[in-house]
């Protein structure tokens, strides 16, 4: 049956879709949720990622029936691989999960007869390891940093150090291990001060 000229059911590629989605969600679980979600517990990426990794999956698969140049290809993969929220900056690593997601739905979709399902599950299964080793065994204790309005003037001073560290000890209830003074406002006696400490 076709509408338009356009075949409007077959079922073995309607088949294809929903196995290979199956094994791409199923990775995207264990990436997203299971290791990122376990360390950042940030839903606003989370839902990022999802549905970049879902919607670039539906967009490669639907489009590899479609001739298309080698140019276009990769320029299709790089408007995915830079594009960032204008509103927000995204840090380095949230971009290395982001690139991950939308790397994932690319091997998932574009895959075809001439690679068996056990290559694709073993790429997908390898490349979940590969993130867990590093970001969970390797560097299980993470560093991160926030920038905060301090209005204690006097204890950014160089001899002052341990104090205000102490004192922002006290304030956040975070291990903060160094400071950063980054722009003093005298007008207002505050300043604009980056905390770094350690995350587990």
């Amino acid at each position: 049956m076709e509408v338009f000229g356009t075949e409007f059911f077959d079922l073995e590629d309607f088949s294809k879709l929903l196995f290979k989605f199956g094994i791409n969600f199923i990775f995207l679980i264990i990436i997203v949720r299971l290791i990122y979600y376990r360390i950042k517990d940030d839903k606003d990426y989370v839902f990022t990622f999802i549905m970049f990794n879902i919607l670039t999956f539906f967009i490669c698969f639907l489009l590899r029936k479609v001739p298309m140049q080698m140019g276009f290809a990769l320029g299709l993969f790089a408007v995915f691989g830079i594009l960032r929220y204008r509103t927000e900056a995204i840090p380095i690593r949230h971009m290395t999960y982001l690139f991950i997601v939308i790397g994932i739905s690319m091997i998932n979709a574009l895959s075809n007869k001439s690679i068996s399902i056990f290559e694709l599950i073993f790429t997908n299964g390898f490349i979940s390891l590969i993130t867990y080793l590093i970001d969970r065994v390797w560097f299980q204790t993470l560093e991160e940093s926030k920038n905060i309005l301090y209005e204690k003037i006097d204890l950014i001073k160089p001899e002052n150090q341990e104090d205000l560290i102490k004192d922002l000890k006290e304030r956040t209830g975070l291990p903060i291990h160094a400071v950063k003074v980054e722009k003093i406002d005298f007008l207002r006696d505050t300043a604009s001060i980056t905390i770094y400490y350690n995350r587990l």
